[in-house]
Parts: structure tokens; sequence; C-alpha cells
């Protein structure tokens, strides 16, 4: 998944039941709890969505040259040997990078390389009284995909491996790679016919769990029925998902005769990290929901698969 994550969204849902005049209050109330569920509907984009994906190996063309995903995706940021630093200024700075790099979700570390593991080469060059830090990222392979020249360093500063002045050439160039990474994925996905990019995703929606009556096969049914609507291909097996939905529901009393119910949908990507999360809160008539789902089910899942199929789209690039 690409570096970054995305801000959080709020959805307001509309539609609904209309209730019948002949029915109790109660059962007016619970023919719109759908469209309540939709008054708070907050999709979050979490860490998980700033992962390196695994590698689509292909040629990206020369605008988009991107970063695939290896399987545990990672950046490896070794010590420079050519960056005209000591040892020791070598290693704080590959450190220093590596973490600014981590707090803009890209899981950069300064381990050996894995056969899969992506690598951030680092050179400098002087010019006059100034370096010049040249950052190069490498595929598994070792073929460039992407660079940047980060931003002019005085010479004796940088020689010296003065801490402050490493940490701002860091501080300075993580969000610009963090950037150049996620240009390098999207270019890859592209260029390959079989990425998410290019294809509908393949949905696996677990069985909802802690709904009481039949709400958990309610709104699994309703929901796998709503994903395939919204053109996801959506299947029984895990095997071969891109994502995995998993719908959670909790009820718990409050004053007044009602119950607050809590949806929790969270998307899994495949590497089984997560991808985004979708929450429904509402009140509804206590007891209304122990035994039948079925007359708010489309309405909830509706507003809910509207959430998912963005986090999908926003994992997928094609947003």
């Amino acid at each position: 998944m690409p570096p970054g994550s995305a801000p959080s969204t709020t959805c307001v849902g509309r539609g609904g039941l209309a209730a019948r005049r002949r029915d109790p209050p109660w059962r007016d109330r619970l023919r719109r709890a759908g469209r309540w569920f939709g008054r708070l509907l907050l999709l979050i984009g979490v860490a998980a969505c700033g992962q390196l994906p695994e590698p689509f190996l292909g040629n990206p063309g020369a605008t988009g040259r991107q970063l695939g995903q290896p399987p545990e995706p990672r950046l490896i940021v070794a010590p420079p040997a050519t960056a005209l630093l000591s040892d020791g200024g070598s290693r704080r700075f590959a450190t220093t990078l590596a973490h600014d790099l981590r707090a803009r979700e890209v899981p950069a570390f300064t381990v050996a390389p894995a056969a899969t593991d992506w690598r951030l080469a680092i050179t400098a060059t002087a010019r006059d009284d100034q370096v010049l830090p040249r950052y190069t990222v490498l595929d598994p392979r070792g073929k460039a995909e992407g660079s940047i020249v980060g931003a002019p360093v005085a010479a004796a500063a940088w020689a010296a491996g003065a801490p402050d002045t490493l940490d701002e050439a860091a501080a300075a160039a993580a969000p610009r790679l963090a950037r150049l990474l996620t240009g390098v994925e999207v270019g890859l996905m592209r260029a390959n016919p079989n990425s998410l990019y290019n294809r509908p995703a393949r949905v696996l929606v677990a069985p909802v769990t802690g709904a009481p009556g039949n709400g958990d096969t309610t709104l699994t049914e309703a929901m796998r029925a709503a994903l395939k609507t919204a053109g996801e291909n959506v299947q029984d097996s895990p095997k071969g998902a891109d994502f995995v939905v998993r719908g959670q529901v909790r009820l718990t009393p409050v004053p007044g005769g009602n119950q607050r119910v809590e949806l929790r949908w969270i998307v899994d990507t495949a590497t089984g990290t997560e991808g985004g999360r979708v929450f429904q809160l509402n009140l509804v008539p206590a007891g209304s929901l122990d035994r039948d789902w079925r007359k708010v089910a489309p309405d909830i899942v509706g507003q809910a698969a509207g959430g998912i199929k963005e986090v999908i789209l926003r994992q997928s690039r094609r947003e």
C-alpha cells in the first residue's frame, strides 16, 4: 500500500424505509434505522494504507516509474558509503531518514536487505562549499525506479556529521521520498494488466459477528450483494482475495429505553494489514433488533458499502 494515509471523511447517508402510520412508534423508528445509521459514517484511512506493495514486475514507462509490492514490503536504507560522510555520520543519517520515512507510513529500515526488499541508495556530490545529496529508489533487482536530489547542505557541517544538519536533511527528504514512492507504485500498477489498478478487486466478506437474531447472516448477505452491485468481485473463499471485509456489531443499553448500535466494517488487505474501516453508530428502541434485521439491513449496508468501496478504490490506486 502507498506511503501516507488518507484524511478522515464523514459521509452522510440518504434514504431509508418509509414508516406506515398503522405501525407502533417503535416500528416507525426501526424502519428509519437504516437512514439513521447513515448519519454517522466515518471512513478512516489507517497506517496500513501507507505500506509499500509487492512489486508488479513490468515496464512502467518513462513517466510513471513506480513501486510495486514485496510480500512483506520494506524499503532498506543502508548507511551510504559514497555520500561524503564518515562511518558514524552515515549510520546516523540512514537511521534518521528511516525513522522519518516510517513517520510517513513508509516501512523503512536499516537492516540487511532481503531478496524482495526495495532499497534506497544515497550518494552526494560536492559543489563549491555545498553538498547535494541524491536519493535513488531501487527495486529488488537493483533497477533504479526514480530519484530525487536533496536540498543543498553546507559541506563542512555535512562532512563533520553535525547532528542538526543531518536531521534537517533527512526531514527535508522524507516527504519528497514518500511522494516518489507513491508515484512509483502507481506507475507499476498501471503497467500491469493484472494489478488492482486495472481490474475489479477480489473481495471476501467474512461472516458478520456480534448481532443478535438473524443480524449476522442478514448483514453478511446484504454486504456481499451490495459490493457485487458496486462492481467488485465478491468471492466465498479467502484464496486469492485482495481484500477481506469484516463486520462487527455491538449493542449497548442506554437510558430512555434505547440501545446504541455500533457497526464496524474493517477492510484488510491481502497481507493481513488493515487498509481502512467504516464506523456506523445510532440509537434504536431497546430490543427492536433482537430478532429481525431484514427491514434495516439494506439501508445500513447500502451506506457502509459506499465507504468500503472508497477504501478499496484508494488501496487499488483507482482514486
